[in-house]
């Protein structure tokens, strides 16, 4: 009785897939399309971008060469377009019955079907789990997602020769490769598993192969210790931040969308999108919360320039909108200019043509890291409105595996729509063959992950965790405070293990300074080593620097780099000088805005203005500048930093307006847990921030300076007098 009821559940399962599209577009989908009469501007934009790209193809013919070269190549540049246009050609069948571009999607899968069980592995592989289409198994997972929905929108309309060839001599095998045939990468917990889980499982639905979704599901040993549910339950914190960063999030946020709506069309009853509270849903706003000025935060390996107009955010949109119904996404997709050809980018293309989009909440909040949410977090701290206020990142989160940089309580700074205390991202030309490639480079180990090449402390010359990232893996700051309080946003982190013996903590507070002036923000970093050494806090910032309190020396004819190793190796010193108090000040011009760092160390200390590009004999790393506070053979040192945006410069007009500093002088005061950082400005106003040492601890806290005496309870106050 058990045999025969598996027995008509694989057959209801194998009907359901043939009756029609059922992956992200489906027959409800096409039929609503089809019914409309006049498509909205998005949605026909759409339209004529897939369908020019397929009657290029179909003019060029079917062109599907060998795989030769590397990412950027020929080659895979050509295999990455035929799974659009295999797509595409599909989805317009769909929508407008045209048979041509059925024959066209039939033919190319066809000659896949050929070729592809006659492959050997890519000749281009390198430490990646190689593919045969691709030089790694990543890229085929991700031409399998495009093609399967491809295949599930013209299955039903194949001849039985042509269905049987496509399923047994292409997808099944591809799906096998990706799984059994790597299983180290399938098995992992990791945005390649996620790729992998999510292509087997839409093949699987495609096919009307229950055994194949169980595969994607819950790994190649079913039991749940590997696949796409594990994949929900690790790589998300429940506040939706994925543990390897932004950059990966918008990456790997394509296959947990696309196999969620995979899911939900066919298995509605796993009700997939209130898995773990929403996780999914949480997961795409968290992922546009991690921007600015429509660019991601560039932690980790993160290549700078990617955005909120990905394709795999378009897609997080759509499916977002059509969930939620949240109008401040219509104004994501307004930005991104483009949606998907589905019922839910209809819905989208439809709604912002009917006015109804409101502006994205960009919000003030700790996105904590870990499955659980005790690993850490990245504080995102707004001041003012729209994706253009004042934002300041602290990255106070775990490793993130191995695309994790060691940058423990690191900071970005930004401002009037640009980077100003910036993060170098990865040392990567992603898809440039002449660069690896297109691969990592050696660079993005010996400098973009090292410490110094942050804005953190670094003791002794050494990166955090000594550059082992696994080690790494098993650490994360401790934050305890995050909070907001009178017209201020306050962190604070810990982290005790970043060195053996060591103690590294962080409070950095922005501060509201009126409607007429920026906000400013004053970072207090503290350091105790096991035994005496070097500390070092390099800040990198964007801009021309104008003016400094120090005599900087320029070196001459001959630069020297700053150290041997750990990223040091590839830093010029440019210009060096001493400061007896520790005291210094530089301003800086980035855009149409002057910057001050004004500077407070604990102990004398030298000041070098300090430039990327040593010991890089291929050119592969940008030239960027930065300024590196230094204390020799120390055991502790306390770092009050201040950051002051002020002053306009318009070319243009030829006008300049306060490029000096508005603050007259910075002091800094400590007592028995608690310490206080004055700011007098030169309009006689006074902003004095007293913090405590440590979290609350229910104390009330009190401090006397000369005449003034200063007190509070909480962790952190703000007076302004």
């Amino acid at each position: 009785m058990r045999i025969q009821i598996v027995m008509v559940f694989a057959w209801f399962f194998a009907s359901a897939a043939v009756a029609g599209p059922n992956l992200i577009l489906t027959e409800e989908g096409v039929e609503e399309i089809k019914a409309t009469s006049e498509f909205p501007a998005l949605f026909s934009k759409a339209m004529e971008t897939a369908k020019a790209r397929v009657e290029r193809s179909m003019g060029e013919g079917i062109i599907v060469p060998v795989p030769t070269d590397p990412g950027g190549g020929y080659t895979h540049e050509r295999h990455k377009e035929n799974y659009k246009i295999i797509s595409d050609a599909a989805t317009l069948y769909q929508l407008t019955g045209d048979v041509e571009y059925l024959a066209h999607a039939e033919a190319m899968l066809l000659s896949y079907a050929a070729m592809y069980q006659d492959l050997p592995l890519h000749p281009q592989q390198k430490n990646q789990a190689p593919g045969r289409l691709f030089w790694q198994g990543l890229n085929e997972s991700v031409w399998l997602v495009h093609v399967a929905q491809g295949y599930d929108a013209i299955r039903e309309d194949l001849g039985t020769e042509s269905r049987n060839k496509i399923e047994q001599e292409l997808l099944r095998p591809v799906a096998d490769f990706l799984s059994a045939g790597s299983r180290r990468t399938f098995q992992r917990i990791h945005n390649h598993g996620t790729w992998a889980a999510a292509a087997v499982g839409m093949t699987g639905y495609a096919l009307g192969d229950k055994a194949l979704v169980e595969r994607a599901l819950y790994g190649l040993d079913g039991d749940g210790e590997a696949g796409f549910l594990k994949q929900m339950s690790e790589l998300f914190s429940p506040d939706g931040y994925y543990t390897e960063g932004p950059y990966y999030q918008r990456y790997a946020l394509m296959p947990f969308v696309l196999f969620g709506q995979a899911i939900e069309n066919n298995e509605p009853e796993r009700k997939i999108f209130d898995y773990r509270d929403g996780i999914l849903r949480k997961a795409i706003t968290a992922t546009i919360q991690q921007s600015y000025a429509g660019t991601f935060f560039p932690i980790n390996d993160a290549i700078k320039e990617k955005g909120l107009d990905t394709q795999e955010l378009v897609y997080g949109v759509a499916a977002a909108y059509a969930l939620s119904g949240d109008p401040g996404l219509l104004s994501i997709a307004e930005y991104q200019g483009a949606t998907v050809l589905t019922g839910d980018g209809l819905k989208v293309a439809k709604d912002l043509a009917a006015g109804k989009a409101t502006a994205f909440q960009y919000t003030t909040q700790l996105l904590r890291d870990g499955p659980s949410g005790d690993q850490g977090g990245l504080g995102v701290m707004r001041m003012g409105d729209g994706p253009m206020a004042q934002t300041l990142v602290a990255k106070h989160t775990g490793q993130g595996m191995g695309h994790g940089h060691f940058d423990k309580l690191s900071i970005i700074l930004y401002d009037a729509g640009r980077e100003i205390l910036t993060d170098y991202g990865a040392a990567r030309f992603l898809n440039v063959p002449s660069k690896e490639g297109g691969r990592y480079l050696p660079e993005n180990t010996s400098w973009a992950k090292q410490s110094i090449a942050h804005n953190t402390i670094v003791l002794g010359e050494e990166s955090h965790f000594g550059s082992d990232w696994r080690r790494g893996q098993e650490s994360w700051p401790i934050v305890d405070v995050f909070e907001q309080v009178d017209g201020a946003n306050v962190v604070s982190a810990v982290i005790t293990d970043a060195y053996p013996g060591s103690m590294l903590r962080r409070t950095t507070v922005q501060i509201d300074m009126g409607a007429e002036h920026p906000p400013v923000v004053v970072d207090v970093f503290d350091a105790e080593a096991q035994s005496r050494t070097m500390i070092d806090l390099p800040f990198y910032f964007e801009g021309q620097l104008t003016d400094s309190s120090l005599a900087l020396a320029r070196e001459g004819a001959t630069l020297a780099p700053l150290g041997d190793d750990n990223g040091y190796q590839h830093l010029w010193v440019e210009s060096t000088a001493a400061s007896k108090d520790g005291a210094a000040s530089f301003t800086w011009l980035t855009g149409n805005r002057f910057y001050t760092y004004h500077s407070i160390a604990s102990a004398p200390a030298t000041y070098s203005v300090v430039r990327t590009g040593a010991n890089d004999p291929d050119f592969n790393l940008r030239s960027e500048q930065g300024i590196l506070l230094r204390l020799k053979h120390r055991k502790n040192a306390r770092f009050v930093s201040v950051f002051e945006p002020h002053g306009v410069y318009d070319p243009a007009q030829e006008f300049t307006f306060e490029s000096d500093s508005r603050i007259e002088q910075i002091s800094t005061h400590q007592n028995d847990g608690a310490g206080v950082v004055i700011l007098d400005f030169k309009s006689g106003e006074r902003v004095v921030v007293a913090f405590a040492d440590k979290p609350d601890d229910g104390t009330a806290k009190k401090i006397a300076i000369n005449a003034e005496t200063y007190e509070w309870s909480g962790f952190a106050k703000v007076f302004r007098e």
